[in-house]
C-alpha cells in the first residue's frame, strides 16, 4: 500500500511540474534575437507589443535599422517560436514564420516591407 501511495505521489508531482510550463523556473535566458521585417515607428510599437504577449517575454525591443527583435525571457528553456507566430500574427513577417496575407495587407502603408521569402519544409 506504502508502494503505491508513493507511486502516486511522485506521478502527481511529475504531472503537476509539466503543467506549470517551461517558464516557472528562476532561471532567465537573454538576448534571444530574430529578425522581424517591418520598416516604421508604428511597426516598431506593433511588433514589440506582440512579442511582449508571449508568456515568459520580460522585455522586447526592435530595432529599425537592423530589423532585429531583441527579447528576454523570465525562464531557462524559452518558446521562441511563439514569439515568431505572435509577431506574424500581427502581420510581421520573421525568418522561421511568414504572416497571413490578409493580415500583411491591411498594414498602414507605411508599414509595407519587402515579404520575407521561407523556404518551404519538406
Amino acid at each position: 500500500m506504502k508502494k503505491q501511495l508513493l507511486t502516486l505521489a511522485v506521478l502527481l508531482t511529475v504531472t503537476a511540474s509539466a503543467a506549470f510550463g517551461q517558464c516557472e523556473t528562476d532561471k532567465k535566458k537573454e538576448d534571444n534575437k530574430l529578425y522581424v521585417a517591418g520598416e516604421c515607428g508604428m511597426c516598431e510599437a506593433r511588433i514589440e507589443k506582440a512579442a511582449k504577449s508571449v508568456e515568459g517575454v520580460t522585455m522586447a525591443d526592435w530595432d529599425k535599422e537592423t530589423k532585429m527583435l531583441a527579447v528576454n525571457f523570465s525562464c531557462a528553456n524559452p518558446d521562441v517560436k511563439s514569439v515568431h507566430k505572435a509577431v506574424a500574427a500581427v502581420g510581421h513577417d520573421t525568418k522561421e514564420v511568414k504572416a497571413d496575407d490578409k493580415v500583411y495587407s491591411e498594414l498602414p502603408g507605411c508599414c509595407k516591407y519587402e515579404r520575407i521569402k521561407i523556404a518551404e519544409k519538406q
